[in-house]
């Protein structure tokens, strides 16, 4: 298994975990179907459909929100609303008020609720407490802090924001104005450059090779790098964005090479793919944490 997209926290490392009562704490936010009359539940699953909530392996842990949404367009609630308005306006001689539609909203929604269609969503978490991160599958801030506000609900998870002395806007715009990445890094074809103007004038490349000169006249215009792909050591390809989140991650074939010598059990190979991953985004964050100048001390930390 392979996280396509990075919102990354920090832990202190190492950290203390206690794997067990973790499991416990998490058993008291765990996923349970959307009743009939709700429009969405979240919860914790279990990672490999078993008992556990925390699946470890090697002192690496990977956690499963698991959240579920009702379809209900508005639409169709007003469509139904206006239906039964009509029919409310005709028994009684007149349209029904502001309150009497509210109400009425209210009760048709109801009708419909356990008639609408569901859809889930899985949202993965890797907790490395050895070399101190904390990392979701979400190429989405918002949905990174619906898995952070319950984790938040677990005794002494001692998690921060990740931030680094140079931001990767600053860094991105200096690497490409040089064109030369930092050490262990190659820069790809997809860039973003944006201007601070009040108009935020946009330049993208797109599987485009990017030209250094008229990168550098785009800087020096007022552009500053927004976003940017990389390769990190010809393992992992990348996308890094201004705000550190990490997205399109792609292991290339060099970390594929031996998957055909691979044990044939399912749950070893699962293990064994987890652990790759571990290990090798673990370095390749550490690197890009190097790259932009080290981390950044939390000022409210104790």
């Amino acid at each position: 298994m392979w996280f396509k997209n990075l919102q990354v926290f920090r832990l202190p490392a190492p950290w203390k975990v206690d794997v067990e009562q973790l499991n416990m704490q998490l058993a008291s936010q765990s996923f349970s179907n959307t009743g009939s009359g709700d429009m969405q539940s979240e919860g914790w699953a279990s990672p490999r459909n078993d008992e556990r909530l925390v699946h470890s392996v090697n002192q690496q842990l990977l956690l499963l929100l698991q959240t579920e949404k009702k379809l209900l367009p508005s639409s169709v609630v007003n469509q139904v609303t206006k239906a039964r308005a009509k029919e409310l306006e005709e028994q009684q001689g007149f349209a029904p008020g502001r309150k009497a539609m509210k109400d009425l909203k209210e009760r048709v929604t109801d009708e419909l609720l356990p008639r609408a269609f569901s859809i889930t969503r899985q949202t993965w978490v890797w907790i490395d407490p050895i070399n101190g991160w904390l990392v979701i599958d979400s190429s989405s801030p918002s949905k990174a802090d619906e898995v952070i506000k319950l984790l938040l609900k677990c005794d002494k998870i001692p998690m921060e924001s990740l931030r680094t002395k140079v931001s990767p806007q600053t860094a991105m715009t200096d690497w490409l104005a040089g064109n030369e990445a930092p050490k262990g890094f190659t820069i790809d074809q997809d860039t973003e450059l944006r201007a601070h103007t009040e108009d935020k004038a946009t330049v993208r490349y797109v599987r485009h090779s990017i030209d250094p000169d008229d990168v550098q006249r785009h800087i020096a215009a007022g552009k500053q790098c927004t976003k940017l792909a990389m390769t990190w050591d010809d393992k992992i390809s990348f996308v890094l964005s201004e705000n550190l989140a990490i997205k399109r991650i792609k292991p290339l074939d060099i970390l594929n090479e031996d998957k055909d010598q691979r044990t044939s059990d399912e749950n070893e190979r699962f293990d064994a793919d987890f652990l790759l991953m571990a290990s090798e985004l673990a370095k390749m964050l550490d690197d890009i944490v190097y790259s932009l100048g080290g981390q950044l001390a939390d000022p409210l930390a104790a």
